[in-house]
């Protein structure tokens, strides 16, 4: 998939630092491989060289400019269409609480009570309730903060 160049954040000679095109949340972040490559062994030594201290700078410009209350750093898929990539998710405490509140995420728990589950909520939960209503919901809900815009502009200069 050609990602468009105005999520693209950041270049390399072995990665793009894009935000996610389809995701309504601002700063959700994805970093691949212009390798087509499903898996880590399969990339040159240059690009895991080069990937160490990308994974760490962008979890660093999320934290510092963004402020999240987590940041998701996952690798999911596994289609031979795309080349390996890691989703940078950050949780906001707005996000978190659009979570409590929705009635529809509250068939996930298995707890006599919202308050003991709220302690136990892993990322799993959360990260479905971001895909579905900022990714997939045809009215994802208000965000708070920076635009998507705002990010990808600020997180280009942070990258200079």
């Amino acid at each position: 998939m050609e990602i468009a160049p105005r999520f693209i954040i950041h270049e390399t000679d072995h990665w793009i630092l894009n935000h996610h095109m389809s995701s309504a949340l601002p700063g959700y972040l994805m970093l691949g491989s212009r390798t087509h490559a499903n898996s880590l062994a399969d990339l040159p030594g240059s690009a895991l060289t080069e990937l160490g201290g990308l994974l760490a700078a962008v979890q660093k410009a999320i934290e510092s400019r963004l402020k999240p209350k987590w940041i998701y750093i996952s690798r999911f898929g596994h289609d031979p269409g795309y080349p390996i990539h890691f989703h940078f998710i950050p949780v906001y405490h707005w996000v978190e609480e659009l979570f409590w509140k929705d009635a529809r995420y509250r068939l996930l728990e298995t707890f006599a009570t919202v308050e003991s589950a709220q302690s136990l909520t892993d990322g799993a939960e959360l990260t479905l309730f971001i895909w579905r209503e900022f990714g997939e919901s045809p009215e994802p809900p208000a965000t708070q903060g920076p635009s998507i815009n705002q990010v990808i502009n600020d997180f280009r200069e942070s990258f200079k």
